[in-house]
């Protein structure tokens, strides 16, 4: 559980540098981090992808949710 809130905040943050105009600002940018996560191996194992095993390909699989999260809320926010 722990891991899994520390990986996305560290997701949430990437997104946020990463998407431009898709940011929240940093608390909304980790709780995205969280969802994205979530998302983000949802998609991945439903494509049958698998990106890296361990903390590195945790934390991509978290910052590629945590965009696709941020894209879809910023269709939101306009």
């Amino acid at each position: 559980m722990i891991y899994a809130l520390i990986i996305g905040t560290i997701a949430g943050w990437l997104a946020g540098k990463l998407m431009k105009g898709g940011g929240f600002g940093l608390l909304l940018n980790i709780v995205i981090g969280i969802v994205g996560g979530i998302v983000g191996n949802w998609l991945f194992s439903t494509l049958g992808i698998s990106l890296m095993s361990g903390l590195i390909g945790d934390i991509l699989t978290g910052v590629i949710g945590a965009c696709a999260v941020l894209f879809i809320a910023g269709l939101f926010k306009k």
